[in-house]
């Protein structure tokens, strides 16, 4: 029987000009190349068949183990004839690196998602970690990213196919062996799985492959069911019917305002790293909302997303609809669903404007949000610089949100030539960017009359950390992260300690918690959010919620999802039996 070195090996080649093959001139070289080509084949095989998706699971002990999938292709390709043998080792290859492909994927959206990955909803999720990538290193290295990433999948792809054909070629030329040898690892295999044999705490007995190949056909097919299942859901809307006149009734002429602080989870508030300094902007803001005669409850809402995809947050809230995953939120947007924000504007008793310093380009959802005008990162007057991912300080964007919308619907006799004396009062979508990753730089608070056109913070940028060296220590990127979310926090709360009115009411939450290297492995999707007004009668509509008092949410408040929160406000703030029991509410 020949051995690996034989004719018909892609390895040696010829050379006839030389006088011979270059295997026969270098027959020692041959061998050792061709089994070190063979051993490699074998090893990336097996590490593909072996890869978990889950970079905790990521062990020794996970690769100590026999694939059953192995087993059985190689038993498969023993017995196919030789050119069928070829084109199922080629097709094999392919699928094994596929395989491993979205195993990657999964790891990646594990610990920044705290899911795996949807092979039908998320490959759009791949130009958000190069948008991630451009603000943390740098367009051209972003760009060099992006292009290494596709030359592995390829090469990935090329060198599992060639090496699945490369084995079965292998085994054919040694068919008795390889016989036997599969006949042995099944008989192991076996024996193992009836035993419970385990390694380190991992089974011996393998199926992680197969499993993962069934999980992917479940998960397609549970995804373009749900489409249907969520097109029903969506047409039931207890509101859908109600008239302008009976809809938030317990807030006219009051300015709304209702803000997202980017990445404000639950971690934030309770994370013992970053709680303290958190916690401090938390009751400060408290203390000195109080003094300005605000009143605040606060709770906490679980969020349908989590490390990211803020969109299925803000789409979940504010349509009283469970929006986690792509498919939804195109679909929900497509229709006429009556939002929380679109129902005060079908009310006709106020101007809907929306605040959004994330955006860079036309966002078309603005009509299914029911917003009278939006503000882009490009209408806002910028001109300083951006922040990593921010294209502005939460400061700016809200300095600019009074001077453009809602100081003129209060300035009066200062030759403002649009301020209205009896104009409608503001209902405002604002989404605050500050807090979003990488976390550096960060800016820093300044006097409201300082910000100008935003200059200022050119200096404040280019003294602020880079990204890069902050991402090299998990506690860095953790306390950075906290200092991030108290920036926002300040801000938001110094504008409405400085512009805010007796008739200000103001909701701020989390869209979501920050990515698993910052909340931790297993972490809530719990997020905070707070009602402050300066009117008793704001806050007592909703006594019956049993929120705590002030800015920080008490481990014991009520936790609703937040596709809840719509229906809950909706009620509390509509119209009013005798006994008042939209108040008291109760989470469902």
């Amino acid at each position: 029987m020949p051995d690996e070195t034989s004719a018909g090996d892609d390895a040696a080649g010829d050379d006839t000009a030389g006088g011979g093959t270059w295997r026969d001139r270098h027959p020692s070289t041959a061998r050792t190349f061709a089994h070190a080509t063979t051993a490699l084949s074998t090893i990336l095989v097996l590490l593909a068949l072996l890869m978990p998706n889950q970079l905790t699971l990521l062990t020794p002990g996970q690769f100590a183990r026999i694939p059953v999938e192995g087993i059985f292709g190689a038993a498969l390709l023993l017995v196919l004839p030789p050119k069928a043998r070829r084109v199922a080792s080629a097709l094999a290859g392919i699928g094994i690196g596929l395989l491993t492909v979205l195993n990657l994927l999964d790891i990646g959206c594990n610990e920044t998602l705290g899911r795996g990955f949807n092979p039908v909803f998320d490959w759009p999720l791949l130009d958000d970690g190069e948008s991630f990538l451009q603000d943390s290193i740098g367009r051209a290295k972003a760009t060099g990213v992006a292009i290494g990433a596709m030359v592995l999948v390829l090469t990935l792809l090329v060198l599992m196919t060639l090496a699945v054909v490369r084995l079965g070629n292998l085994m054919a030329r040694h068919s008795a062996t390889a016989t036997r040898t599969t006949l042995a690892l099944g008989t192991v295999w076996f024996a193992c799985t009836a035993l419970g044999v385990q390694v380190a705490g991992v089974p011996v007995a393998a199926e992680s492959a197969a499993g993962l190949v069934q999980n992917r056909a479940q998960q397609v097919r549970a995804s373009l069911e749900d489409e249907q299942a969520f097109a029903k859901e969506a047409a039931v809307d207890t509101f859908r019917n109600t008239p302008g006149d009976k809809l938030l009734t317990g807030l006219r002429g009051k300015d709304v305002i209702f803000t997202f602080i980017e990445s404000y989870g639950r971690s934030a508030i309770e994370d013992p790293l970053m709680a303290p300094g958190v916690d401090a902007a938390l009751a400060d803001g408290t203390k000195r909302l109080r003094a300005a005669g605000y009143s605040a409850r606060s709770g906490w809402l679980t969020s349908a997303t989590y490390g990211g995809s803020s969109w299925l947050g803000h789409s979940t809230f504010m349509s009283g609809l469970w929006i986690d995953n792509q498919q939804r939120y195109r679909t929900i947007t497509a229709d006429d669903h009556l939002t929380l924000t679109g129902a005060f504007k079908r009310t006709g008793a106020w101007r809907t404007v929306g605040i959004m310093p994330g955006l860079t380009k036309g966002w078309p959802e603005a009509s299914f949000y029911g917003l009278d005008h939006v503000y882009d990162s490009r209408d806002l007057g910028y001109k300083g610089p951006k922040f990593s991912w921010s294209t502005m300080p939460d400061q700016y964007a809200l300095s600019a949100f009074e001077r453009l919308e809602h100081g003129r619907t209060h300035r009066e006799g200062q030759g403002e030539q649009r301020a209205r004396q009896h104009a409608k009062p503001l209902m405002s979508f604002v989404i605050l960017t500050s807090s979003h990753n990488p976390w550096a730089p960060l800016p820093k608070i300044i006097g409201w009359d300082e910000i100008g056109d935003g200059s200022v913070y050119n200096a404040v940028q280019k003294a602020g950390k880079n990204p890069v060296d902050v991402w090299k220590r998990t506690d860095q990127v953790r306390t950075e992260y906290g200092k991030s979310i108290q920036y926002s926090l300040h801000s938001l709360i110094s504008y409405l300690q400085k512009y805010g009115t007796k008739n200000t009411v103001l909701v701020f939450l989390g869209d979501h918690q920050p990515l698993a290297k910052v909340s931790g492995d297993h972490a809530s999707h719990d997020v905070p959010v707070t009602l402050v007004a300066h009117d008793p009668a704001v806050l007592k509509r909703i006594s019956g919620w049993r929120w705590t008092p002030g800015l920080r949410p008490g481990p014991k408040a009520p936790v609703w999802r937040m596709d809840t929160f719509r229906n809950h406000f909706l009620t509390a703030y509509g119209p009013q039996s005798k006994r008042g029991s939209a108040g008291r509410l109760g989470p469902r």
